[in-house]
């Protein structure tokens, strides 16, 4: 059976984490939405499967999404993160290729994008990122 890729998604703004979230699952990814990053941390020590961070980088109050993916990363070395910037401009404290810079802007589009760019799936129902820029 074919395992979906799991997406840890981070989005402050509940509106838009709604939408991004049906879009994903549209594309066939299973999604955990999480409101801040104390909410992600949690769901990572957890233990759940998060095949990608997906993570806007300004979270308000506290830990920014960048926080967030270094610590992510001190759990989970080879975990994927890739974020969600509504401008285009370089972000201090992340890595200009961790974020895609064409990236469309509406949920449906993204999730698109997303999983096209990003995702491929192999036959042994492992996930894989794709070596793309955008995609860490």
């Amino acid at each position: 059976m074919k395992k979906e890729p799991a997406v840890l998604l981070v989005e402050d703004e509940p509106l838009l984490g709604e939408l991004m979230t049906e879009a994903l699952i549209d594309q066939g990814f299973e999604v955990h939405a999480a409101g801040d990053a104390g909410d992600a941390l949690r769901h990572l020590v957890s233990g759940a499967e998060v095949d990608i961070l997906f993570t806007d980088i300004d979270l308000g109050g506290g830990m920014d999404g960048a926080e967030l993916a270094q610590l992510a990363r001190e759990m989970r070395p080879k975990l994927p993160v890739v974020y969600r910037w509504a401008y285009d401009y370089s972000v201090p404290g992340v890595e200009q290729d961790f974020v895609p810079q064409n990236q469309p802007r509406s949920p449906a589009p993204f999730a698109k994008w997303l999983r096209r760019t990003c995702i491929k799936s192999t036959s042994a129902s492992l996930v894989s990122i794709a070596s793309n820029p955008g995609c860490s």
